[in-house]
């Protein structure tokens, strides 16, 4: 099965998006006293009715320094065990241990918006993970949330042109269809069928699934 582990610390909402407001998270598993590794999230984690399995983040906000990246290396290694593939949704800031999750990582995806300043943003990404030694890990640059008056601002080619790569998924705005799902925690085929917005995400998830050889990890970056 696949695992989404929120590890966005303080302002992550995976568990809520999903409707499982009491899934097992994060710091539930620290404060048990287990070793991360040994923890048997198989069976211990929250499953949403898609069979995706959920780690959520702290329900308090907590320090970003509660993770070093010792943990992740234990955990990591408990998820790999689990799951087939393991989702992993990161803080927008550079910590030692967000940077040991992409360094464990067998792809990276970056979600990013159409505008100028996230132009700079995903460039300034981009030469963080060069400098970093990760300019060579698989990555997925994406788009999100792109609507017409974007587009008349600043075209997808002329922000991949400053870029200097083109962006593997352009996933389109469609607010009410999207809010709708998180609110209900639900697919967005239960919301409405045959949206641009689900075909897009749905080939962002089949890139993701195409990953080899499994068991995968991959960590998400936003710019």
């Amino acid at each position: 099965s696949d695992l989404v582990a929120d590890l966005d610390l303080q302002f992550g909402a995976a568990a809520l998006y999903l409707d499982l407001p009491e899934a097992i998270t994060l710091a539930d598993c620290m404060s048990s006293g287990a070793n991360l590794a040994e923890t048997p999230f198989a069976t211990a984690l929250a499953r949403h009715r898609s069979g995706v399995r959920v780690l959520a983040a702290p329900r308090e906000i907590v320090a970003l320094e509660m993770l070093t990246p010792e943990h992740v290396e234990a955990l990591l290694s408990g998820l790999r065990r689990d799951f087939g593939l393991v989702l992993v949704d990161l803080p927008a800031v550079w910590t030692a241990w967000t940077n040991q999750v992409l360094h464990l990582a067998d792809r990276i995806v970056l979600v990013t918006q159409m505008s100028v300043p996230h132009v700079q943003l995903v460039k300034r990404q981009l030469r963080v993970l060069t400098a970093q030694g990760l300019e060579g890990r698989p990555l997925t640059l994406v788009c999100n949330g792109l609507t017409s008056d974007q587009t008349g601002l600043v075209s997808v080619k002329a922000a991949e042109r400053a870029i200097g790569r083109e962006f593997d998924i352009v996933i389109p705005e469609d607010s009410k269809t999207m809010t709708a799902a998180i609110n209900e925690g639900v697919e967005l085929a239960s919301v409405r069928k045959g949206t641009k917005l689900e075909k897009a995400v749905g080939d962002l998830a089949g890139k993701l699934a195409a990953l080899s050889p499994p068991p995968a990890a991959g960590g998400w970056l936003r710019g």
